[in-house]
């Protein structure tokens, strides 16, 4: 099954208040991290805080088949920087399954394409 999360994320004004060349060097880490996982986990990252958004300055895309991979992926990520020193937060996290009725009706129910 194809998992997509939407993971909803708030960076504190903490982190503007760095040097941008700082924070490039922190979200360079950040990228490093999810690219050891780019042949599982396919992330897309959005900023936000200039729309209209509640709670959260930034989300994250994320596509796998692989729950565990995905968990590494963040578990990962907690223990950056720029997580652990309070530059961010995950809000919340908007999990789904594509197209899950269509493999219940074709798995369970016997049911043709």
């Amino acid at each position: 099954m194809r998992y997509m999360m939407v993971v909803l994320l708030e960076f504190y004004p903490s982190w503007l208040a760095l040097p941008r060349e700082e924070r490039r060097t922190y979200a360079d880490s950040l990228q490093e991290i999810m690219q050891k996982y780019g042949q599982h986990v396919k992330v897309r990252f959005f900023d936000a805080e200039a729309l209209p958004g509640k709670d959260y300055t930034d989300f994250v895309l994320c596509e796998t088949v692989d729950l565990k991979q995905y968990h590494y992926m963040w578990e990962e990520i907690r223990d950056s920087l720029p997580y652990t020193k309070g530059y961010m937060k995950i809000k919340d996290v908007v999990m789904g399954i594509e197209n899950a009725f269509q493999s219940y009706e074709e798995e369970v129910l016997n049911m043709g394409p």
